[in-house]
């Protein structure tokens, strides 16, 4: 099945102290270029990580997004109370020591509570060994709903590019009667500038001359050669699980036949055809680069 290689999946994992959510977005890529934008995946399984989504995604620039939503619990902040007390035991030494009168308790757990490194929120270890197993659980959620996203995706691609073969081989099929009439034309030319030319000629050698050039441009090898390779750019792309590095070449080899075509055309309808097959053709080329 036709795969894109631009996708999106989520999936979240509930854990003690709060929830995880994992994102994976892809875009088009000729290898598994893998970007992990998160610190809180373990160093002992990032190596891990990494081939599990290489293996399942094949290729693409793949960015991994891992947010965590703390619990109220453990969002809540906690104070320091031995660091509050020191902060205390010097503003009160500083008070005596200066023999300031007055109540000095007026406001002064507001004034400790503003001090330095009082009052932090916690620091825990967000994803440790017991906990693994959840978030492992979530990235395959993620994976797969990342593939189910690019098959989607794959399917309009197959289904464009598969109309846009058809087209080509369509104005391949036009050029037919053109070629007849253009084969024609070119006698009649060459006959016409003889006979304005008033000599005389040896018939057989003339029209010996005028078959070898118009053999010269005959198109008929790259119309069948051109039909050939549209029919195994469909074959490739029903066949083959991941078809988008083989198509591309074969794409490239449509143009040559394309291309050759056009530079022996020498008839403006002819000529107006090939345009019109090297528009699909490049529409083609730009679809193929998001197949995987």
């Amino acid at each position: 099945m036709v795969q894109s290689m631009t996708g999106y999946g989520k999936a979240e994992a509930l854990l003690e102290n709060g929830k995880i959510t994992v994102e994976i977005r892809t875009l088009n890529g000729k290898n598994a270029d893998i970007t992990l934008k998160s610190s809180l995946i373990p160093k002992d399984k990032e190596l891990e990580l990494r081939k599990k989504i290489a293996s399942v995604l094949q290729r693409g620039t793949i960015d991994v997004f891992i947010t965590w939503e703390p619990s109220a619990a453990e969002s809540a902040k906690q104070i320091n109370v031995a660091l509050a007390q020191e902060y205390y035991r010097q503003m009160k030494d500083l008070s005596d020591g200066l023999a300031l009168s007055g109540n000095c308790s007026n406001g002064l757990l507001g004034d400790l509570l503003r001090m330095p490194d009082v009052v932090d929120a916690r620091k825990a270890d967000v994803i440790g060994e017991a906990s693994w197993p959840l978030v492992d659980a979530a990235f395959d959620r993620a994976l797969e709903a990342l593939c189910e996203f690019r098959r989607r995706e794959g399917a309009a691609l197959r289904a464009d590019v598969t109309a846009k073969v058809e087209k080509i081989l369509g104005y391949s099929h036009e050029i037919e009667p053109y070629e007849h009439e253009r084969t024609d034309a070119v006698r009649e030319k060459i006959l016409s500038a003889f006979a304005d030319l008033n000599v005389e000629v040896d018939k057989s050698r003339l029209e010996q001359e005028m078959i070898f050039y118009i053999e010269k441009l005959d198109i008929n090898e790259e119309r069948v050669r051109l039909r050939q390779h549209c029919a195994y750019f469909l074959d490739t792309l029903e066949k083959e699980e991941f078809p988008g590095r083989k198509i591309g070449f074969i794409a490239q080899e449509m143009g040559r036949e394309i291309n050759t075509t056009g530079s022996k055309a020498n008839h403006s309808e002819i000529q107006r055809l090939v345009t019109c097959m090297k528009d699909e053709l490049e529409k083609i080329k730009e679809q193929s680069l998001n197949i995987l």
